[in-house]
């Protein structure tokens, strides 16, 4: 094998999550965990939480309209304070601005769901978390993201790597959706009746998941 192949050869995040958490056996260090939703952030706090020290970080600019960011937010809440964990689990909201993800997405707006202007929104979703983790000395942060069949694992696992170089904390390498991940996140929002969305968070999402619905004669 030569090197290129070597750099497209895909990690298996999930076993580099496994691999991390037996490293940390015998101790419960503190974890920020970004929350894109309730429904994601259901079997992600289920594994997680008997290994991590956790607080949900809830910083999603790209949710439009804010009626629909402040629901679900409210959803995480009541998550949270319905189910039990091992470890109790808290929340921290970030500031909200749409204006934020309006201005990354710029030039992008007609680009397929999954393409650059999704990457865009990791990069800025993930380096807030990763401002955040660092003034709250936190020992690792990741994000819930990766439990979405629709969400690149792989990128969002290189972009929070960088972000974990460039403000010196650590990043948990993750693919929640593996192991039936995804299953179980339906299962639980089956279980506690959490409110789940159609579209990812953002307009073009929205307008996208509407034209497919209408395709479908949904």
């Amino acid at each position: 094998m030569n090197g290129n192949q070597k750099n497209t050869q895909k990690i298996n995040y999930w076993l580099e999550c496994e691999k991390e958490i037996k490293r940390n056996e015998g101790r419960l260090p503190r974890l920020l965990l970004h929350a894109c939703c309730a429904p994601c952030s259901s079997s992600v706090l289920e594994y997680l939480s008997p290994h991590f020290d956790i607080t949900l970080f809830y910083f999603n600019p790209n949710i439009t309209p804010e009626e629909e960011y402040r629901k679900r937010v409210a959803e995480l809440h009541r998550l949270v304070s319905e189910a039990e964990y091992p470890n109790p689990v808290a929340i921290i909201e970030g500031r909200y601005d749409s204006s934020e993800f309006f201005e990354i997405a710029r030039g992008l707006e007609d680009l397929p769901e999954g393409g650059e202007r999704c990457f865009k929104c990791y990069r800025l979703r993930l380096e807030e978390s990763a401002k955040a983790a660092a003034e709250g000395n936190y020992e690792y942060f990741t994000t819930t993201l990766s439990v979405s069949p629709y969400k690149n694992a792989q990128k969002l696992n290189a972009i929070g790597m960088e972000y974990a170089e460039k403000y010196g904390v650590k990043y948990l390498c993750s693919d929640f959706k593996k192991k039936d991940g995804y299953r179980r996140s339906i299962e639980l929002s089956a279980q506690y009746g959490l409110y789940r969305q159609n579209y990812c968070g953002c307009v073009y999402s929205a307008q996208q998941s509407c034209a497919k619905r209408i395709e479908n004669n949904e």
